[in-house]
């Protein structure tokens, strides 16, 4: 049992080998291995980088956006609006319109703010929805879910990643571009020599 451990281990050994170009073969030549070494020497590189930079601007993007919640938290707040009439229209930009409601709402100072919100289904005069407001007491979006946080974190470990990854692949491009000129011209060479070999001057 234990010969054939070794053995086994042995013979995935030797495929790694001849994988990564590794082993000795006269139909390998040097080229080739100088560029089995460089894609290795990139892909380690790429394993020792990528993860402490991915790590770093993961948990950057993260503290961002969990000090971006916190200060949202703080100042919005929800108040009730009471629609006070209907039939308005509204546009999002170019492209998008949609039907708007004049509305109040208290402040901050307990004084009445008047203005257009979106409307919703069977909104009527007297209507009442919940809203989010700032610290202005001006209409806004809830404040910034902790799933988005996450998701801005994951986003930014994988850009990370990716940046890294880009300028290594284009290293290793050029490189096997390189080589695979060198590979032509030694071809080149090698096939005048055998129609030398084959057809000598007399």
């Amino acid at each position: 049992m234990r010969r054939f451990g070794i053995g086994r281990e042995g013979t995935v050994f030797t495929r790694l080998r001849r994988r990564l170009g590794f082993e000795r073969s006269e139909l390998r030549r040097r080229v080739d291995r100088v560029q089995r070494i460089v894609a290795l020497g990139l892909l380690v590189l790429l394993l020792g980088a990528a993860p402490p930079l991915a790590a770093w601007a993961g948990a950057w993007s993260y503290d961002a956006g969990v000090r971006a919640e916190q200060a949202e938290r703080t100042s919005r707040h929800q108040v009730v609006a009471t629609v006070t009439s209907t039939g308005g229209i509204g546009s999002s930009g170019d492209r998008y319109i949609h039907e708007t409601i004049q509305a109040t709402w208290p402040g901050a100072d307990g004084k009445s703010r008047t203005g257009t919100l979106p409307s919703w289904k069977n909104a009527k005069a007297g209507a009442q929805r919940t809203i989010w407001v700032n610290g202005k007491a001006e209409p806004t979006v809830r404040p910034r879910p902790h799933s988005r946080t996450v998701t801005d974190a994951t986003y930014a470990a994988a850009a990370t990643v990716l940046g890294l990854s880009m300028p290594l692949l284009l290293a290793y491009a050029l490189v096997r571009r390189r080589c695979d000129r060198y590979r032509d011209e030694l071809w080149e060479a090698e096939w005048a020599r055998m129609d030398a070999d084959a057809n000598p001057r007399s």
